[in-house]
């Protein structure tokens, strides 16, 4: 009797470790699924996305300016239409919320409207498709979208909420897994060719080119660190207006369940022309189901 409880412990502890090392070596959703992964027909993606940017200088001034802290909530919803998990569509919302004149950062949360010193709204939303150009190298994707504006005046009271304006973006994803598995490389290049009439928005006429670069480390499969570096750089086309702006960050990834993942960043903006030099912190939770 006690070599056979003796076997069945040997049998159970050896059943137990197989399980561990079958669930470890399974990729979670923050490692496998980056940007550049297309879901499988029937698949969705649901993303909510939430960045509070606040300045107290730029380059317009020198010195402490009035502070402005400008809120984007996104909700980016995309599913798998094709068996050869080659092409997904998509709808993109916008949510915005703008304080100046000082006021307290999370006073945008508030959505007060107070006359002259904040606006907020729903200011645009966008069709898109997301696809695979090639087949060989299924880590390469693009997402194109056309957004259309919501907002009737790009400054209402001195308040900014929005531009005015149709956009044409493209978005470049390709990443690499390192062999061992802890170390990606994440690279996305974002092109946007803002149009409409020149007297609706300084951005108008314009073309935006944002190539970015992030670095994740994979403590364990559910976590990840990242650093990330950004730069932004607006030709113009027809409107008389230039800018551009370079930005460094980080943030963690956490896999809260098989569904759903959160994740935090914060950047800097440490140089540019024609732009606010100041910070932004974020949150986000994904659905991938």
């Amino acid at each position: 009797m006690k070599k056979i409880s003796i076997l069945a412990m040997a049998l159970m502890m050896s059943f137990i470790g197989f399980s561990q090392d079958d669930e470890d070596s399974q990729k979670s959703v923050i490692q496998e699924y980056t940007p550049s992964k297309l879901l499988s027909k029937g698949q969705w993606d649901i993303k909510w996305f939430n960045n509070l940017y606040t300045q107290t200088e730029s380059t317009f001034t020198n010195g402490r300016e009035a502070r402005q802290t400008f809120f984007t909530s996104t909700l980016d919803v995309f599913t798998g239409v094709s068996e050869s998990s080659r092409f997904n569509v998509g709808l993109l919302l916008e949510f915005r919320s703008n304080v100046i004149d000082d006021r307290y950062p999370l006073e945008v949360l508030k959505f007060d409207g107070e006359k002259g010193t904040a606006r907020s709204g729903f200011t645009s939303f966008a069709p898109a498709i997301k696809f695979n150009p090639l087949k060989n190298v299924s880590n390469f994707t693009i997402q194109t979208a056309f957004h259309i504006p919501l907002v009737d005046n790009e400054v209402e009271d001195e308040v900014f909420l929005d531009q005015k304006g149709f956009i044409f973006q493209n978005r470049f994803f390709y990443d690499y897994t390192f062999p061992s598995g802890d170390w990606q490389i994440f690279t996305e290049l974002n092109t946007e060719y803002n149009f409409g009439k020149k007297e609706d928005s300084f951005a108008n006429n314009s073309l935006l080119l944002t190539p970015g670069v992030f670095l994740s480390y994979f403590p364990s499969s559910k976590f990840t660190i990242l650093a990330l570096i950004q730069h932004q750089q607006r030709i113009d086309t027809g409107n008389d207006f230039e800018q551009d702006f370079t930005a460094l960050g980080g943030g963690v990834k956490y896999q809260l369940t098989k569904v759903l993942n959160i994740e935090t960043l914060y950047t800097n903006f440490v140089r540019g022309n024609n732009t606010g030099l100041g910070e932004t912190f974020n949150i986000g939770l994904r659905a991938l189901f």
